[in-house]
């Protein structure tokens, strides 16, 4: 027999046997529900899928903006044994109805503010019979309220499952082209707390935590639910997609934020903004992920805000983060070292580790990783590679330990004979004052030599040239690492936790 484990136990009803049901566990808006108002709704709502026939290790799918009900229907369905799928709500209709057709969902919750993607998400997703909308409705959906009065003294008892149990699947970003969907148990999610929440951030229960990545996505779903939760401390929810930095401002304000998590084009858009200097005083570390935090960016935020930004590199299929800057050991520049309880290994085409400075891909083995991709076999062979998996970015050490990120394997430019990092580019480009964000590609020229080409946001009422940046880029660059054409946008497209869509700008 199996030893009973149930995250929902673990992340909610071990602080109320503590004595500690009383502490606030969500702030969303003027609203405040504590640990014990959580296991009700939770209970409520493992008994409401019950009754609607949901069973253990069918999926439930949710599209579902940052909140409560996100909580609720995800713990819930966990709690069950059902296996939650949590999607990017702001999709559209037709690419979320691929997603639940995969799955193979009977069960969809969303957001009252996506409704109007129904019409299309019915059209790819014929098997999803039921659908509940966070708000109230008379239409052929059910509403929150009613849904979660079925489950009004039913048996929200926790299903008997293990660590090892399918527990729920995320979205891989789509950085690179169409989603997939990584399994992971209910194991995995201690796992991530005990390694990176809690030895790289020392986190306890009188931290209250606010991100800007959203709750979909493992950065997000680690930082707002799972890392408080598993300490019985508080996040800060916002539905409203995507926040201001004058929103970011009046949370962190409100609620005394002491962790923030963040991504590194949003610290740039909070350096570009208005709001006031002090505003990050109560926080005690700033947290960057989804992409490599540039060294300009960070010693800037430091500058203004006071705050360090502790900067590390994690993975859907990794659930969290794995290497990461600590607040005794950070390199600006870097994505830091091994979290305890993960390995890493930059190797060659043919598997050997490269010697320090010497660029290779990244793999890693640790605890919280994924069983494997949904239904793409062949992919999940491709990656996971016994207790390694391959990440598909290339990365350099240096002789104190600190990894240096290159770029995705499929980014690197091969110019001259020569590769090429689109980071390194990148994070040159940056560090003009008249540049908010870059982006670097490879285009052929006539005569069919890749060259490097960048895309860049200028800052707010900056005068940027193209004349500008290749003097700038002279004095700091290689000549064959210069980009040859520059293409000054409005934004850079991108996936919702942060991470530039290059495959978009080629």
């Amino acid at each position: 027999m199996h030893d009973h484990f149930n995250v929902s136990e673990w992340l909610v009803d071990r602080h109320i046997d503590n004595g500690d049901g009383k502490r606030i566990a969500i702030r969303q808006g003027d609203a405040e529900y504590t640990y014990l108002d959580v296991l009700g709704l939770i209970e409520r709502m493992a008994a409401a899928l019950r009754s609607h026939g949901v069973r253990p290790e069918e999926r439930v799918a949710l599209a579902m903006l940052d909140s409560v009900e996100f909580v609720a229907a995800f713990l819930g369905a966990m709690r069950i044994g059902a296996v939650p799928v949590a999607m990017n709500p702001l999709l559209p209709g037709r690419d979320l109805g691929v997603i639940v057709a995969d799955a193979r969902a009977r069960v969809l919750f969303i957001s009252t503010e996506r409704e109007e993607a129904l019409g299309d998400l019915r059209l790819v997703a014929p098997e999803m019979d039921s659908v509940v909308t966070t708000g109230t409705t008379e239409s052929d959906v059910i509403g929150w309220a009613d849904f979660l009065r079925v489950g009004e003294g039913g048996d929200g008892a926790p299903h008997g499952t293990w660590a090892e149990s399918p527990g729920f699947w995320l979205c891989t970003s789509g950085s690179t082209g169409a989603p997939k969907l990584a399994m992971h148990r209910h194991a995995d999610i201690p796992a991530s707390c005990e390694t990176y929440a809690d030895q790289v951030l020392g986190i306890t229960a009188d931290d209250i935590f606010y991100s800007v990545g959203p709750m979909f996505h493992a950065y997000g779903l680690g930082n707002s639910l799972t890392f408080p939760f598993s300490v019985g401390a508080s996040a800060v929810l916002e539905p409203s997609r995507p926040p201001t930095p004058q929103d970011v401002a009046a949370q962190v304000a409100d609620h005394d934020v002491t962790l923030f998590f963040c991504i590194p084009t949003f610290y740039a858009a909070l350096l570009a903004s208005d709001i006031a200097d002090n505003t990050f005083t109560s926080v005690r570390f700033g947290v960057s992920a989804a992409e490599a935090l540039p060294a300009e960016t960070f010693e800037r935020f430091r500058d203004r805000f006071g705050v360090m930004i502790l900067d590390g590199i994690g993975s859907t299929e990794q659930l969290h983060i794995y290497l990461s800057n600590t607040p005794a050991s950070t390199k600006p520049g870097t994505s830091g070292k091994a979290v305890p309880g993960y390995e890493v290994r930059i190797v060659d085409d043919a598997g050997n580790d490269q010697p320090i400075d010497v660029p290779g891909q990244l793999l890693v083995r640790g605890p919280a990783v994924a069983s494997g991709y949904w239904c793409r076999s062949e992919m999940s062979r491709a990656t996971f590679e016994g207790e390694w998996m391959r990440t598909g970015d290339l990365y350099a050490r240096d002789g104190e330990g600190f990894h240096m990120y290159l770029g995705r394997v499929d980014d690197m430019l091969r110019v001259g004979g020569e590769w090429v990092s689109p980071a390194e580019v990148e994070a040159t480009l940056i560090e003009h004052v008249s540049v908010l964000e870059a982006a670097i590609v490879g285009q052929a020229d006539d005569q069919g030599v890749l060259r490097p080409v960048a895309f860049v946001v200028a800052a707010a009422n900056s005068s940027a040239s193209a004349e500008d940046l290749i003097e700038h880029c002279r004095e700091r660059l290689a000549g064959y690492k210069r980009p040859k054409h520059y293409e000054f946008v409005d934004a850079l497209p991108k996936t919702a936790t942060g991470k530039i869509q290059r495959f978009k700008l080629r």
